[in-house]
């Protein structure tokens, strides 16, 4: 627990644009939420090595909301359940299903339809949230740590002079 918030605090410290950032956690949570054995995922996982995405945040993502999923699981079901029951939906899901490629996504499955349109619903007011909160806590939480006395004295010492110097030298 104390290295996954560590990790999340190098990620947040990081000179990432906070977009790229809320964007990993949002590929992350389509990804955590849903089966990870899925063609979508195949797609999210195409698109987090297109895009200017930051991995660490999708990877610390990913570990997050596979957990959770399994904790909303019922809740996923009745929403696919939902979906897929719906009679004005009827004819879309029958015409899907003859095609092979819609069979191997397992849409038909209540909790993986639930959990896709689930994450799908949440993508952007997820991604819009996180970029405000990453902005916030780097102007307001960042900038007051920097302030501090220990900070300055450690930033004085040849240990972190020492770390400045090996981290330029670092590719990237």
């Amino acid at each position: 627990m104390i290295k996954l918030l560590a990790k999340l605090l190098r990620v947040l410290h990081s000179e990432t644009e906070p977009a790229q950032i809320s964007l990993g956690l949002c590929f992350a949570m389509v990804a955590g939420l849903t089966p990870l054995l899925s063609l979508h995922n195949l797609l999210v996982l195409l698109l987090v090595c297109v895009l200017r995405v930051n991995v660490s945040a999708f990877l610390l993502g990913l570990a997050v909301f596979t957990g959770i999923a399994y904790m909303l699981d019922p809740l996923f079901h009745q929403i696919g359940f939902a979906v897929l029951t719906a009679p004005a939906l009827e004819g879309l899901w029958t015409a899907l299903y003859q095609s092979v490629w819609w069979r191997l996504e397992h849409f038909n499955n209540s909790i993986v339809m639930g959990s896709l349109v689930f994450s799908v619903m949440l993508f952007v007011p997820v991604l819009l949230l996180a970029n405000l909160l990453i902005r916030r806590y780097r102007q307001h939480v960042l900038a007051w740590v920097q302030k501090t006395r220990i900070m300055q004295m450690f930033k004085a010492s040849k240990l972190y002079q020492t770390y400045e110097a090996l981290s330029a030298w670092r590719p990237g």
